[in-house]
């Protein structure tokens, strides 16, 4: 029997000598590294201004407040995604506006989000699940008839495009994560990304503890954060992203072969749909069980063949934390609380061999199959 994790960094001996001169250097925060690591992301992007920091929910909180948002502002947004989207509203105590998603690619319905704008509504959320983005053109079009900020949770789209537009780059802020599960990783980590010179100034001072360009080191210009990423996370991602395009294209190839084998083993579940203007990231690969499928007995019956599998992602606004501050929201939203109830991640991973993910997928039909007759 295998065993099958959920994700696995791709990590070389490039990140790993570009780590040891950090190493070696004695300094181990602000340095060199950090700086090369934004400088290669305004050069992938064209973007003006990129701030590395800690996580990326720390970048996204950072974007909330940077771009101005604040108390008794609302902010339209997903809710299927992590919850870090929904947190980092809640940071500055600014209400986030669930409308439900697209069943078929997982993301924000653009169609849904005009009449959820209300005189308090300054701005739009938007999460690129999976990788895939959402669609931009309809949501900047609705932005900018009401006058209204856009941070995009890019999260888990690293090098994913809408109509040949890198995603991050086409609202008003942008915001990446390098957890060890994302498509490139710092163990910890996230970037911001924005156009705005005003916004990337307040950026850079609130992750370092609140210091502005022109403040003497103990002379604080804001209330800010420790957010700071330390240069080895930043030697790691220097590395990373010198191999991006080549680690993107193994998670692409893994994804086809997946969905290849769904196909061959005639497995009964489906996937999201790619819209035609997407240039998708992979960041895992998720599977639509069908309907009334027990889930946790699938996992199961996975995990004892040594496979890990996980639902993705559980609704926002029926996490405990969300029931407690504004009440039960259950049926609001119902293709989120579905999708919810039946999506799942299988092992997904850059160097995945063909022979794990037949394995994972006979495994997955064989659950299936099982559990149809019962």
């Amino acid at each position: 029997m295998m065993f099958i994790p959920l994700s696995k960094p791709d990590i070389s001996d490039l990140e790993r000598r570009y780590v040891s001169e950090v190493l070696n250097s004695g300094q181990l925060s602000i340095g060199e590294k950090t700086i090369k690591f934004e400088s290669l992301f305004i050069e992938k992007y064209k973007s003006g201004f990129a701030i590395a920091m800690n996580s990326g929910t720390s970048a996204l909180h950072v974007a909330v407040k940077a771009l101005g948002l604040k108390e008794g502002d609302e902010v339209i947004t997903t809710p299927y995604s992590f919850i870090a989207s929904g947190n980092c509203l809640l940071y500055e105590r600014v209400t986030p506006v669930f409308v439900d998603i697209d069943p078929d690619t997982l993301n924000i319905d653009p169609k849904r989000i005009e009449s959820a704008i209300t005189s308090k509504t300054k701005g739009i959320l938007v999460v690129h699940i999976f990788g895939q983005p959402c669609d931009m053109s309809s949501i900047m079009e609705v932005a900018s008839t009401y006058g209204l900020k856009v941070i995009e949770d890019a999260c888990e789209a690293i090098g994913a495009k809408w109509n040949g537009k890198p995603v991050g780059t086409i609202g008003d802020a942008g915001v990446f994560a390098f957890y060890p599960n994302k498509q490139i990783t710092t163990g910890e980590g996230g970037m911001l990304v924005t156009e705005s010179e005003d916004a990337a100034l307040i950026a850079r001072a609130l992750r370092n503890q609140g210091r502005s360009t022109s403040s003497e080191w103990l002379d604080h210009e804001y209330v800010g954060y420790n957010y700071r990423i330390s240069e080895l996370q930043a030697a790691l991602g220097v590395g990373q992203m010198e191999r991006l395009e080549h680690i993107l294209q193994k998670r692409e190839d893994v994804a086809k072969r997946y969905t290849e084998l769904l196909q061959r083993y005639q497995v009964e579940v489906t996937i999201p749909k790619v819209l035609p203007a997407c240039s998708m990231s992979w960041f895992v690969y998720i599977v639509i069980l069908p309907k009334k499928t027990d889930r946790n007995k699938i996992i199961s019956q996975l995990l004892k063949k040594g496979i890990q599998a996980k639902p993705y992602f559980p609704s926002i606004h029926k996490q405990t934390s969300y029931v407690n501050q504004f009440g039960s929201q259950s049926g609001k939203f119902p293709v989120s609380e579905e999708m919810s109830e039946r999506t799942l991640a299988i092992p997904f991973f850059s160097n995945m061999q063909f022979h794990e993910q037949e394995y994972v997928i006979r495994n997955l039909k064989t659950a299936l199959d099982t559990e149809g007759e019962r």
